[in-house]
């Protein structure tokens, strides 16, 4: 309780005279036990009041208490530190002391104290509302409560002493004083956004970092001069592309060339707290320059891109410029090496955010960094995009989940006050484009750009408050865009007053320059021998980017990637997958241990029960059966496991469960962990409620972890497309954008089975439609052995590509759904299955073909007609498609054999138009083919249990030609 608390004793007191029962019965006892009952107090009636607020008994000749004093004496008692008497509080004189201020009471002061601690309260929750954050001087918002005429202190006020015992500095000031340090701490090129914290000690921390300093860091010359040859080395590259490539687009940085000095500052910082490895992440506005000048790739390299030197290397494949990546060793000044890595990124503005993110965790886990302190990660964001894309919610919502931390993230936001030619009050509805990370319990600095010794203080907060709490922070430096959205745009068009003020701001560095002129800190020649020098150095760059003897640095896989590749997967021999029987009996039944004391869920202790069985041999191995001994085998091998998605640790469909609960305590337990000694991790974690956001993040975690089963299950195959940016975008077109590999495996569960529209289909066409140049794998296996197999391959062989996986729903359970352990110990995945009731061909009338669920129930109708003539494939991949295999399966089949390809899905989705492009009418010259699927739709499935069985069963007679 202190002196803020008298406007809520008053109110309650108030409340209390007007109706006692109005009150709780903890306030009423104590108002009466205190002798403070409303006989004791004067009415509004009774009174009436002076011109300073004191109220005195004006009838009745009696005794009675004025209700100032009461509140008065309440806050005493409840706070007597607070609220001691005023001329220990203030530090001041007596009234009486004759110091030449009017006379005042103790009362008045007591008064005068609560307004100027919510005078100083205000500046710390609003504050940054009058901050100067806007290098364009752009008209902001004037709160009246920033005021200190609106609290009414009169000229005399501003001489007298106030306690400002809630700051860290001298505990007491003069009004005139408290009202400068607020404003320098809070209102000048800093606006800090912290009051929303809810932990009382990180605002603490806050609050004493920035009122001690009053918000301003004290640099030396050498770290002056190290700021302005960043920002020199920022506006000279800057107007030497524009020079020496008219017209290219660069997405130049003009305008925000504070953000190279920035990162310079987070490298350095970084390093000092034993970083040793940052993973950085932006869109395409100053990529150019981040790359030249912070991550270290050679200018030269650069130009040759702009000039397109090297054309006849990229047919088909390859990215712009301003989208790719680079990777660097820096040693910073204190001799710490740090390895850069500036994400490649394609133009889907922020969707970059979780990969970044991914790659950080990938490392940290690699290096065994599990309190997440040797790496950092930082986002370089746009305003219109921090604003507008909901993926930054999902970013931010990872941030302090355990599966998903990297130790706090730093968020830089390029404010050009503009997005493309829409302005902040088209582009969004709140004030800051930053308020969506108040959703976290971290402060949000916004910082004058045109003010570099700002920009550093608010990083150096930042950096420190990040190695504190490992929290994500946010800094948003406000810029403006020089030029258009890019070099051949005229912003002027919709934006001519804003464009008018821009071109009247002389640069970022010029600023700086004249500021450090003034200190002394740099002389005029130092400031010019930097420039030429800089000029000189990439004039000599040029020269060697236009050289004949030029040779462009090799792409080639290093570090940990080495030994891997992709390409085509007929360079990459097939292997066996299978594990020693005995093995994989004692793995399976390691899975049913749980701990002495461990209460299972009746339920879940028999399915336990059924996996000894299966390890004994006298029940099948299910579904769920098969996974687990995929994980299992991998990680005794010394490949970890990483599992996650929408309720993957007991599964969408209550089948998996591989972590146990505790049925009594609710303790878990995970089986799949305690298989021996020395085996690899499994992680298995339930996602929240994002497919962007987290299937980008295990994207980015298989990047760096190649040798890891990275998994991403979807809750239904059909939400996948909610992730559609990161699938065509990074999954299926990096390697040929990037040269990236990834091992990345989506499970989708897929299968019409009577569930509606939005849970049929996992849109296999789609996937099928990105295929190309060998860049993915999609399959449909429809046996516990031949997922086993897959998931086996995918980590054994060294030809790394994303794995599509349609998986099942009901088949989880179905009967003939099931393998034996003999089918796991020898073979491998097998991409076309032959029928195991018709081998020879040549005795079939009709065959058909085709993947997943619905060859159980085509088995089923056979089985019922008693067909032998009908023969029945499965094509268990897709993609790449198997001819050579299909071929070899056919090959006993009669010239002119009908093969039927069958689906569930509607014609033009599934594999049906992708099969007829590949493979045409003919299969193989010899073969007629032809297609039975749904009709065509624009929905994918019947939101009708019965018409769906309707539309099932007349799909299966057509395929046996009974329609």
């Amino acid at each position: 309780m202190n002196s803020q608390s008298l406007n809520y004793i008053e109110q309650i007191y108030s409340e209390y005279l007007t109706d006692a029962q109005g009150v709780s019965p903890e306030w009423r006892q104590f108002f009466e036990e205190n002798g403070w009952a409303p006989s004791k107090v004067a009415s509004t009636s009774g009174r009436s009041s002076t011109s300073d607020g004191e109220n005195f008994a004006t009838d009745h000749g009696t005794e009675v208490v004025g209700r100032a004093e009461v509140v008065r004496e309440l806050a005493d008692r409840i706070a007597p530190r607070a609220m001691a008497p005023v001329p220990r509080l203030l530090g001041g004189s007596p009234p009486d002391s004759g110091n030449g201020h009017p006379p005042i009471d103790e009362v008045q002061l007591v008064a005068l104290q609560e307004r100027v601690d919510q005078l100083i309260r205000n500046h710390r929750v609003r504050g940054h509302i009058i901050a100067r954050l806007d290098p364009l001087k752009q008209a902001r918002p004037q709160p009246p409560e920033l005021d200190p005429a609106y609290y009414g202190f009169s000229e005399a006020d501003y001489d007298r002493t106030f306690s400002t015992r809630t700051s860290s500095g001298p505990q007491e000031r003069t009004l005139r004083e408290i009202v400068g340090w607020l404003r320098n701490t809070y209102c000048r090129y800093i606006g800090a956004q912290f009051m929303h914290i809810d932990d009382l000690a990180v605002r603490q921390w806050l609050q004493d970092r920035m009122e001690a300093t009053e918000n301003h860091i004290h640099l030396r010359r050498d770290e002056q001069l190290r700021i302005f040859r960043k920002l020199t080395d920022a506006v000279i590259f800057e107007e030497f592309i524009q020079k020496k490539f008219l017209g290219a687009k660069s997405f130049s940085l003009e305008g925000a060339e504070s953000l190279i000095p920035l990162l310079d500052m987070a490298i350095e910082d970084a390093g000092a707290d034993g970083v040793e490895e940052i993973v950085v992440a932006m869109a395409h506005r100053g990529r150019l320059n981040v790359l030249a000048n912070v991550i270290g790739k050679d200018p030269r390299q650069i130009f040759r891109e702009f000039a397109d030197l090297d054309s006849e290397q990229n047919i088909g494949r390859g990215d712009v410029k301003y989208h790719l990546g680079f990777s660097s060793n820096r040693r910073t000044a204190t001799g710490r090496d740090v390895h850069l890595s500036l994400c490649f990124n394609p133009s889907h503005l922020e969707f970059v955010n979780t990969v970044a993110m991914g790659r950080m965790r990938a490392k940290q886990d690699r290096a065994g960094d599990r309190a997440r302190r040797r790496g950092m990660v930082i986002l370089i964001h746009g305003d219109a995009a921090f604003a507008g894309e909901g993926v930054v919610q999902e970013t931010l919502n990872l941030s302090q989940l355990p599966p998903y931390s990297v130790g706090g993230t730093i968020h830089l936001i390029v404010n050009n006050q503009i997005g493309f030619t829409t302005t902040p009050e088209d582009g969004r509805s709140t004030d800051y484009c930053t308020d969506v990370a108040k959703m976290l319990q971290i402060p949000i600095f916004h910082v004058n750009g045109e003010h570099p010794e700002a920009v550093a203080q608010v990083l150096r907060l930042a950096m420190d408050f990040r190695y504190r709490f490992q929290r994500d922070i946010v800094i948003d430096v406000y810029c403006y865009r020089r030029r258009g959205h890019n070099e051949g745009d005229e912003p002027a068009f919709t934006q001519p007053l804003l464009y008018q003020a821009i071109d009247q701001r002389k640069s970022v560095r010029q600023g700086y320059l004249d500021h450090l002129l003034e200190l002394g800190g740099v002389s005029r020649q130092e400031a010019d021998q930097i420039a030429e020098e800089r000029q000189a150095h990439l004039e000599r760059e040029l020269v060697n980017a236009r050289s004949d003897d030029y040779v462009p640095m090799p792409e080639m896989l290093n570090k940990i990637w080495v030994g891997y590749r992709g390409g085509p997967e007929s360079e990459s021999p097939d292997i066996d997958t299978g594990v020693d029987r005995d093995r994989l009996a004692k793995l399976l039944d390691r899975q049913s241990d749980v701990p002495e004391g461990f209460q299972v869920h009746p339920k879940i202790n028999r399915g336990l029960q059924r996996r000894r069985e299966m390890a004994e041999g006298k029940v099948s191995l299910d579904w769920a059966a098969g996974e687990a001994l995929a994980f299992a085998t991998l990680a005794t091998q010394g490949y970890p496991v990483r599992m996650t998605g929408q309720d993957v640790e007991r599964g969408t469909f209550s089948h998996r469960h591989a972590v146990l609960h505790d049925y009594k305590t609710g303790a878990t337990h995970m089986p799949l962990n305690h298989l021996s000694e020395d085996q690899a991790s499994v992680e298995i974690y339930n996602s929240p409620l994002s497919e962007t956001g987290v299937l980008a993040y295990e994207y980015g975690y298989s990047l760096d972890a190649p040798d890891t089963l990275v998994i991403w299950e979807a809750q239904f195959g059909d939400f996948a497309n909610a992730a559609q940016v990161v699938i065509d975008q990074f999954i299926a077109s990096a390697e040929d954008k990037w040269r990236r590999l990834s091992g990345l495996t989506l499970l989708l569960p897929h299968g019409f089975e009577g569930q509606g529209p939005e849970h049929s289909s996992a849109r296999l066409e789609r996937f099928l439609l990105l295929g190309a140049e060998d860049n993915i794998q999609v399959v449909y296996p429809t046996l516990p052995s031949q997922f086993f197999h897959c998931l086996r391959r995918q980590m054994i062989r060294r030809w790394r590509k994303p794995l599509i996986v349609m998986t099942p729903k009901s088949l989880l359970r179905h009967r003939d759904c099931v393998s034996k352990l003999d089918d796991l110990a020898t073979g491998r995945f097998e991409r076309v299955l032959a029928d195991e009731q018709l081998e020879d061909l040549s005795q079939a009338e009709r065959i058909l073909l085709c993947t997943g669920k619905i060859y159980f129930e085509l088995r089923e109708k056979r089985e019922m007609l008693d067909r032998k003539d009908i023969a029945i494939l499965r094509l268990e991949q897709l993609y790449p498609l198997p001819a050579a295999e299909l071929e070899e399966a056919l090959a006993t089949a009669r010239d002119g054999t009908q093969v039927i390809w069958v689906q569930e899905e509607p014609e033009n989705m599934g594999a049906w138009r992708f099969l007829l492009v590949k493979l045409g009418r003919q299969l193989f010259g010899r073969l007629p083919l032809r297609g039975v699927t749904r009709p065509e739709s624009a929905s994918p499935a019947t939101g009708s249990k019965t018409a769906h069985i309707w539309e099932q069963q007349n799909l299966i007679a057509e395929a046996f030609g009974e329609k």
